[in-house]
């Protein structure tokens, strides 16, 4: 295997490698301080889609994790701009919170329940009943299904909870429609992504604690990979599957020195 380039910019997962339920990693805050230090770009990635880059820039700080607004990049933030380069200044009806509808706004699109050119599921805490039975007629009548990503269970303190993958099969089974997922571990996200930094994916790493989406997600898109083992995958775990990450890690902690 040809030896790879010197790492230029970084991204990195943010539950899971940054924080894990709501408190920090331990080494998480050197590896920001280096990474800001050091001027290198880099981005702090989530496929959760309720939170905005200002309300999640709030989140981290409150834990001691100073990662600017610019520096944070959503699976709501890249559907907008996946969307607005498909179909600009189009509509949607969406499922989701502010993350994703403010998204949305600031690429011009108009939200409404009439005709939309998309119906587009989010995370959300609050699946209503009628909402989702408006999302399958719609779909039904011809507007195209987007969700932001397909993450079937999500984490909490109490335990896994329902995410929108799971809500986008039962749309799923009631349309015969599989939506299109932006999020990880389509590399769409991830190329958006690098695009944002003005970075090439040759000089690019990706830090993730998911093989089968930030792994999948870095490695497709042609990016050097971190497993890190503070979030969902174990050890064991990491040869079950076809692919490999260029390097597992026990902590961000251990990357701090590779910036």
């Amino acid at each position: 295997m040809a030896e790879r380039k010197p790492i230029e910019s970084w991204l990195t997962d943010m539950d899971g490698v940054l924080m894990h339920e709501g408190v920090p990693v331990p080494g998480a805050d050197r590896f920001i301080k280096r990474l800001r230090e050091s001027g290198k770009p880099f981005l702090v990635l989530t496929n959760n889609s309720i939170y905005t880059p200002r309300d999640l820039h709030a989140r981290l700080s409150r834990m001691g994790l100073e990662v600017p607004i610019d520096s944070i990049w959503t699976s709501a933030l890249a559907t907008a701009q996946f969307l607005s380069d498909q179909r600009p200044g189009g509509t949607a009806y969406v499922i989701g919170e502010a993350g994703l509808t403010t998204a949305l706004h600031d690429v011009g699109y108009i939200l409404t329940d009439t005709a939309p050119d998309y119906v587009v599921l989010g995370e959300t805490r609050t699946y209503s009943f009628e909402a989702l039975t408006k999302a399958i007629r719609l779909i039904n009548d011809g507007s195209r299904f987007i969700a932001t990503n397909p993450d079937h269970t999500g984490p909490s303190a109490e335990g896994a909870l329902p995410a929108t993958g799971s809500v986008a099969a039962l749309i799923t089974k009631a349309t015969g429609r599989e939506p299109y997922f932006v999020g990880k571990p389509n590399p769409l996200m991830m190329r958006a992504g690098l695009n944002v930094l003005g970075a090439h994916s040759e000089t690019s790493a990706m830090i993730g604690d998911r093989m089968d989406t930030d792994v999948l997600a870095g490695l497709e898109a042609g990016m050097e990979t971190f497993l890190v083992l503070t979030g969902l995958t174990r050890p064991e775990e990491v040869e079950r599957y076809p692919f490999r990450p260029s390097k597992v890690v026990d902590s961000i902690a251990d990357l701090v020195d590779a910036i």
